[in-house]
């Protein structure tokens, strides 16, 4: 090559190709000859057909379409992989020897990508499952749950596994206090299906909450084959079934309850007889008010005035007899722990609407007790009834007697609950373990209520939580019931008493303290059942040990 040829001007394609302005990592070498009609333009889209694929076209121009309709060069049966992150899918082994909810609830924190696919089965038929039935179902059964008291997270938990257990795995299920949704979307370019329920009704019954939970069971365990058909009349027999329990049963419960609150304050057996009186009238008087139709604030408000109306008549009458026992212990038969517990739990799990949602409901409880019992009291102190918050405070020199009274609570307690049988002998045990840890730590050790309480109750959380892990079922008949003999009756007394004795400064820090020992029962109990999960193999928690676990709320 001459040299005049070496200072001939180069074609516009050899400048565009070798300049060396081009800093693209994609840039030919200097060198390299790139054949004509190869070279892609700049400017390209990455969904582009390269150049070279032969790609049949249609006659005619591409219809328009929606975002979510798939392209004509698209074959759900021949996908590819559509992404994999840098750092490799993790396997997550979910063992069938691990709860439903362990398995269920590793899988919701996962993004939709990286979850498992369901093992086909004879569930799933030639066509797919019937979608718009399956959601219908999942809903269905979340409403039980949530309408029985059952966290948000365990909702979803379960909705999850019934949408799995018939292949429809790309779901995402969504609780709040009073609405139920879950949307499924079988690839990225269909449509959605999304369906969604409200839950207009609460009724607490821990028999039907077990039934359901052992019908999310047999859904999400391979070896039953429950068709949708045979799932449906499973859940019409749980919502038939009436309550295990009558309605002077439930009554009499009250009354025993109260009576049994009433010795751990330090009453004698008069004192039992007349707490549980005073209770059983408040709650007759409550169910005259629930079947007129009137809300929840007023039927506790009504059912609180009995029991603070014996307490202050005895006092009037001069008897000898610990009256703030009296009115202690119609407080523990309507002081709302279930709600409180459940909804710090939720909160705790990241679920913020719905235990705000729930921590309202029971503010509004609250505030009803407090004015019926306020009011009973100053119209006892204006008639002279000299109310003596001293006289509850007493420890008791008996605690075989407690140890058995704070029994007597909890199995009451379950009762009331509408549990099943088998599980009232557990939870009494239970509350009698609660009952003594506490007295162990307080009376002898010297730690503070609140200390002791919280203790307590985180040991009535794991416990609650390994028999549940036990029995395959739900942890609420193990813990609720078992918390009964730390509510903080009392300390509510005691506050309200000095309110209406025009010691408001007294009073408020009363009140203040049975808040701080309620949160303490609450987060106790949320603490021993994640305490528990140490104890237990969670599924793919070593699988996914590079990838950090339980980032519930926020994507950081």
């Amino acid at each position: 090559m001459t040299e005049a040829e070496d200072r001939k001007p180069q074609s516009d394609e050899a400048r565009t190709t070798f300049d060396p302005e081009i800093t693209s990592e994609f840039a030919l070498p200097a060198g390299f000859a790139a054949p004509a009609g190869l070279v892609e333009p700049e400017t390209t889209s990455e969904f582009e057909v390269p150049v070279g694929l032969d790609v049949p076209q249609a006659n005619g121009p591409e219809p328009g379409g929606s975002a979510f309709s798939p392209p004509r060069t698209y074959n759900a049966g021949q996908a590819p992989a559509a992404f994999t992150p840098a750092a490799g899918v993790p396997v997550v082994s979910l063992t069938k020897e691990a709860p439903w909810q362990d398995r269920m609830r590793t899988m919701l924190r996962m993004p939709v990508a990286e979850r498992p696919s369901p093992e086909p089965g004879p569930k799933a038929e030639d066509g797919g499952p019937a979608v718009p039935r399956v959601l219908d179902l999942t809903l269905r059964i979340g409403e039980l749950l949530l309408a029985g008291g059952e966290g948000a997270e365990d909702v979803e938990a379960a909705m999850f596994a019934v949408c799995r257990s018939y292949g429809l795995d790309r779901c995402e299920p969504n609780v709040t206090f009073t609405l139920l949704s879950i949307s499924y979307q079988p690839s990225l370019v269909e449509d959605p299906v999304t369906a969604s329920r409200t839950v207009r009704r609460r009724a607490v019954d821990y028999t039907r909450l077990a039934a359901v939970f052992q019908l999310v069971f047999d859904l999400s365990d391979a070896e039953h084959h429950l068709s949708l058909e045979e799932a449906y009349r499973r859940l019409a027999e749980i919502r038939r079934n009436r309550h295990p329990y009558p309605g002077w049963v439930l009554t009499g419960a009250s009354g025993l309850l109260a009576g049994a609150a009433s010795v751990l304050v330090g009453g004698g057996p008069f004192v039992f007889l007349a707490a549980a009186l005073g209770a059983m009238l408040g709650d007759r008087l409550a169910w005259l008010c629930a079947g007129r139709g009137l809300p929840e604030f007023y039927q506790f408000t009504v059912a609180a005035m009995p029991p603070a109306a014996l307490g202050v008549a005895l006092t009037v009458a001069h008897v000898d007899v610990k009256a703030s026992a009296v009115i202690t212990g119609g407080l523990f038969a309507l002081l709302p722990g279930r709600a409180l517990v459940a909804g710090v739990q939720d909160g705790l799990t990241g679920f913020y609407i719905t235990a705000s949602a729930r921590l309202l409901e029971v503010m509004y409880l609250f505030v009803g007790i407090v004015t019926g019992v306020l009011v009973v009291l100053y119209f006892g102190v204006n008639l002279g009834a000299k109310l003596n918050p001293d006289a509850a405070l007493g420890n008791s020199t008996q605690p075989v007697v407690q140890i058995c009274a704070s029994m007597l609570l909890s199995l009451t307690f379950a009762v009331l609950l509408q549990q099943e049988r088998a599980t009232v002998l557990w939870v009494t045990l239970n509350g009698g373990v609660a009952w003594v840890v506490y007295g162990a730590l307080h009376y002898p050790g010297g730690l503070s209520p609140v200390a002791s309480t919280a203790v307590a109750a985180g040991l009535v959380g794991l416990f609650g939580q390994l028999l549940s892990r036990y029995r395959f079922a739900s942890a609420l008949p193990y813990t609720t019931a078992a918390i009964g003999p730390l509510l903080p009756g009392s300390a509510t007394y005691f506050g309200l008493l000095a309110i209406a004795q025009n010691e408001v400064d007294k009073g408020l820090v009363a009140l203040a303290t049975a808040v701080s020992l309620a949160m303490a029962i609450a987060i106790g109990v949320n603490l021993g059942s994640e305490i528990s999960r140490l104890f237990l193999r969670v599924p793919g928690a070593a699988s996914a040990a590079g990838r950090r676990a339980a980032k519930r709320t926020r994507g950081f």
